[in-house]
């Protein structure tokens, strides 16, 4: 259900907008959409693990919070990455 280190530092490194950087919302977001990934798998074969579901719904909480900040700031930063990480449908 956690992604493991190498996985985090290869989409920190991906989304980065500048050396070392691991606090922008790129990043964050990034990270959330996979550990979200993860569990969405995880759910498959455990559908009654309600603990972790809240788990899932805090962090599509965060993720969509931090996408709405990135639209509200730079509204081409925010197209940007809902395409590389394919986010709308």
């Amino acid at each position: 259900m956690t992604i493991t280190t190498e996985r985090k530092a290869a989409l920190i490194v991906e989304h980065a907008r500048a050396e070392g950087d691991t606090g922008s919302p790129e990043v964050q977001i990034a990270i959330l959409t996979e550990r979200i990934n993860n569990l969405t798998d995880h759910f498959k074969t455990h559908a009654k693990d309600n603990h972790s579901r809240r788990g899932l719904l805090m962090l599509v909480n965060k993720r969509r919070s931090l996408l709405d900040y990135l639209k509200r700031v730079d509204n081409g930063r925010y197209a940007a990455l809902i395409a590389k990480l394919g986010l709308r449908k």
